[in-house]
């Protein structure tokens, strides 16, 4: 009997690689992805590409509108930041964070992880090449990961949980070279923040210029469209 595990996708660059190592770790992969309210639907379109060309054994989209309380420029009418260089990504939280989104992500992935009896939970969280989101870090995994054991029958019952972060430390150049090597199509991802109507990436919002520093500095070319 093959071992299952739940993996966050989202349809992007880090979700499709973990996603990756999840199948070649020789997990059985239950995808989950979420439609909650932000500004565009490529990435839910993206997710499913993926989902289908990874053969997952079932993907799961979940509806949760958070852009009800709004609050970031991905659910509410705030402008996306837009930059021509890299360098003047700040070093502040920025107005892109979704509050609590990987705390509800993640509260969620675990939930369906119970009932399908799965212990195993990946996620493409990364503290290096990032935004600078506090959900991204590795002390808030592990803080998650302990109040998941605490708070969930599987964990009571000795069956724990474990919250897999193959991506924590490495660099967007790394995950791409990581990703390919397990033939990750990174033409299905979908990253930009604020594309247009067509889905061609607006090459200037955080996600777009972190994503183009990762193709250069792995020496591959970008396959994203670009606006």
């Amino acid at each position: 009997m093959s071992k299952k595990a739940v993996v966050l996708l989202s349809g992007g660059i880090d979700s499709a690689t973990t996603l990756a190592i999840a199948k070649d770790s020789g997990y059985e992969v239950y995808a989950i992805s979420f439609n909650y309210g932000q500004r565009h639907r490529f990435e839910i379109k993206a997710a499913r590409k993926i989902a289908r060309e990874m053969d997952v054994k079932k993907h799961l989209i979940m509806d949760v509108d958070l852009s009800s309380f709004g609050g970031s420029a991905l659910t509410d009418d705030i402008p996306v930041p837009k930059r021509e260089k890299i360098e003047n990504i700040g070093k502040d939280i920025p107005v892109t964070y979704v509050p609590a989104r990987n705390i509800i992500f993640l509260s969620l992935a675990l939930g369906w992880a119970e009932v399908l009896s799965v212990t195993d939970i990946f996620i493409g969280v990364n503290a290096i090449d990032y935004s600078g989101y506090p959900d991204c870090r590795e002390e808030f995994i592990k803080a998650f990961e302990k109040a998941a054991n605490l708070g969930t029958k599987s964990g009571v019952k000795g069956k724990k949980m474990k919250i897999h972060t193959p991506l924590i430390s490495l660099t967007k150049a790394e995950i791409i070279k990581k990703g390919l090597k397990l033939g990750v199509d990174y033409g299905s991802t979908h990253s930009c923040y604020d594309p247009d109507d067509r889905g061609c990436a607006c090459g200037k919002c955080d996600s777009c210029l972190l994503r183009k520093k990762g193709f250069h500095e792995a020496g591959v070319k970008d396959p994203t469209v670009y606006s």
